[in-house]
């Protein structure tokens, strides 16, 4: 048992994602993605009609010139296919969405973001493909961008200038880039941008630049910029599946996992072959301990998976499965140890997880740790889909509130056990293990509450019994236990009220009650070392409670003297004792308790501070004797004891020292004073 108590040690999410969150370059293989991106136009009136321009090559060479553009495509891939079913020049290899954050390569999702009616010429391998001529263009001075442009500027277009009947205007009528299939509302359309008139949109180029900006920041480690970067090209283009992904990264990186989840699964519902963000996801459910669903990313049809994930989901699912069995019969060692290597194997998210191994520790007797154990798991966030999901039988969301209602039942929170229980059963009506606790707790509550009442009326047999039924249900309470025990207290059966005492303190070590009643009823039957025991436990727990203080003191006279040991001299708290003369000294440090002698001086700043302090302690540590000595006005006794400072604190013990402190902390006097208490 020693070993499954530890805690345990929780693995950086960020180590865990590493080799899916690496970033690339982001470069898509475009060479003229930061050129210009509009034509020459014929600067002449701003009102001038469209005319045609000619191209001002004759003969042969003019039969022979085409049109060349490039584009850049709002997405990340980084090839395109021709839609007039031409033959293009040789493949530029396909690395995946470009500027995703990767670390190995594999196949790419298929290339997005080709708007019907973009023109396009490639060449290369004795063919190309041509834009087809622009058959009008404005003569006025305003360009498709919204720039003004100077005569005789020359510039160069990824897109055919369109007429349309757009609102934003730009000399005669609107222009819009593409054809009439990639057009909507007269606007170029990245995606599913909201369109948009305004003079300065920004394009698939902007996204680009704030995806490559991210992934700069996301390398660096600065994830809260990266995920800025990342929703502002998200907000230009938002059919983008590599942008999502890459969020879902530095959402991972912030430890936000389930808005991770739904970034993955928004960039697989964009592109369903996004072989990255299937992975990426995957990892993430593992995390979350729901193995089904993470088998279907990480071993996703047609692509190989990645090793380490699949040792990992192989190695929760293993566990997981000895944890349900070991649950099943109550060996709840064994479930304690495999729900600790399910957690340490990858599912370190797992509320439902963490859940289990609070109920193991619960049924171990170790309620406090239990409770520890359950209040990690509410750190992490409820795993996607926990609502339908299930773990030993049960819906997982009923599953977190059964665990709960058995540690609020154990802690004697009788009416919080009872919601927990009656929660879970809403959320799991049909399951019967539900539906046998709620009985289950609400007769051990209403046990509870008779006792209580039978015990105020003085009835204190009745009351026994009454207490008695309900840890016939539930054997393990230690609240019942220590309330049995008051009512044997009061009967005079103390060996009885000791028992039940114990019995309370298994489960419950640091249960005051049940040390106060423990340690009174060892006082009882003079049991005098247990009851000076447990009210130094109680010390520990309550240290400014007079009645624990003086209980612990007089135990510790009877104590010493049942022991033969001399007790006459010794006192209970009271003011620092002035002592002023040499014999009065001599006998005052010769009690049989430990005394603190506080050497002093009137005019000294530092003993006036620490005096206040001194006060306090006399009520802590009522065993020991403790005095003061002005050194001015006693120089005899300074000189006697060799005070060359002040303040000095000296501790005596049968008249010989056993301490010197010089200007000592506070923290320093007091483990002093602790440590020679009895």
């Amino acid at each position: 048992m020693a070993d499954s108590r530890k805690p345990i040690l929780e693995i950086g999410l960020n180590d865990r994602f590493k080799n899916l969150v690496s970033c690339d370059d982001g470069k898509n293989g475009v060479d003229d993605v930061n050129k210009p991106d509009f034509r020459e136009l014929d600067l002449g009136s701003p009102v001038s009609p469209l005319r045609t321009r000619g191209s001002g090559i004759t003969g042969a060479g003019a039969a022979t010139t085409t049109t060349t553009t490039t584009s850049s495509s709002s997405s990340s891939s980084g090839s395109a296919s021709g839609r007039n079913g031409s033959n293009l020049g040789p493949k530029k290899s396909d690395s995946g969405h470009s500027g995703e954050l990767s670390g190995s390569v594999e196949s790419s999702p298929k290339a997005r973001g080709f708007k019907p009616g973009h023109a396009r010429s490639y060449s290369g391998g004795g063919s190309s493909v041509n834009s087809p001529p622009v058959n009008a263009l404005p003569t006025g001075n305003i360009c498709p961008s919204g720039k003004i442009l100077k005569t005789g500027m020359a510039m160069k277009s990824s897109k055919t200038d369109v007429l349309g009947s757009g609102t934003g205007y730009y000399g005669h009528g609107s222009i819009m880039r593409g054809g009439g299939a990639g057009v909507k509302s007269g606007i170029n359309v990245c995606g599913d941008a909201p369109p948009t008139a305004k003079k300065g949109v920004l394009s698939g180029n902007d996204a680009e630049e704030l995806k490559r900006l991210g992934n700069e920041s996301y390398k660096k480690g600065h994830f809260v910029e990266a995920l800025n970067l990342y929703d502002k090209a998200i907000a230009i283009c938002p059919g983008n599946a590599a942008y999502h992904c890459n969020r879902a990264a530095a959402l991972i990186g912030l430890k936000r996992l389930l808005e991770a989840v739904k970034e993955c699964e928004e960039a697989v519902r964009l592109d369903p072959s996004y072989v990255r963000a299937h992975h990426r996801l995957g990892s993430l459910l593992l995390s979350f301990g729901q193995v089904e669903k993470a088998r279907s990313h990480i071993c996703f049809q047609g692509h190989q998976p990645d090793q380490v994930e699949l040792q990992k989901l192989q190695a929760v699912e293993k566990h997981i499965g000895k944890c349900t069995d070991a649950r099943r019969v109550g060996d709840w060692t064994s479930t304690l140890r495999e729900a600790n290597a399910a957690i340490a194997s990858g599912a370190d998210a797992s509320p439902q997880l963490f859940a289990c191994r609070a109920e193991a520790l619960l049924k171990l007797h170790l309620a406090e740790d239990a409770e520890l154990s359950l209040s990690t798991s509410r750190k992490h966030e409820p795993s996607t889909g926990s609502s339908h999901s299930k773990i030993f039988g049960m819906r997982s969301e009923a599953y977190m509130f059964f665990v709960q209602a058995q540690i609020d039942l154990a802690m004697g929170r009788f009416e919080n056990a009872v919601s927990a229980v009656e929660r879970a059963g809403q959320i799991d009506p049909r399951n019967i293990e539900v539906s046998v606790f709620l009985n289950n707790v609400r007769l051990v509550g209403r046990a509870r509450t008779r006792g209580n009442d039978l015990f105020k009326s003085e009835r204190y047999t009745e009351a026994c019994a009454a207490y008695g039924e309900g840890l016939r249900r539930d054997s393990s309470n230690s609240v019942l236990y220590c309330n049995r025990a008051a009512c044997w207290y009061k009967l005079g059966l103390w060996e009885k009220s000791v028992a039940d005492c114990n019995q309370a303190l298994t489960f419950q070590p640091n249960y005051t009650k049940a040390l106060l009643r423990r340690a009174a009823s060892n006082a009882k039957l003079e049991r005098w070392a247990e009851a000076v025991r447990d009210y130094e436990l109680l010390r520990k727990e309550l240290p400014y409670d007079n009645e624990v203080a003086e209980s612990l003191f007089h135990a510790q006279v009877a104590l010493k003297k049942s022991r033969g040991e001399d007790v006459h001299n010794m006192k209970f708290g009271g003011e620092v004792e002035l002592v002023s003369g040499l014999e009065q000294f001599r006998a005052a440090i010769s009690s049989p308790c430990a005394s603190l002698v506080h050497f002093k001086a009137a005019s000294n700043i530092q003993c006036k501070q620490i005096s206040p302090f001194l006060d306090t302690l006399t009520t802590k540590y009522p065993s020991i004797n403790f005095l003061k000595v002005d050194v001015e006005e006693s120089p005899a006794i300074a000189n006697a004891e060799n005070v060359r400072n002040v303040p000095t604190f000296k501790i005596y013990k049968m008249g010989s020292r056993v301490m010197e402190m010089i200007c000592p902390s506070q923290e320093v006097l007091e483990s002093s004073v602790r440590h020679y208490s009895i």
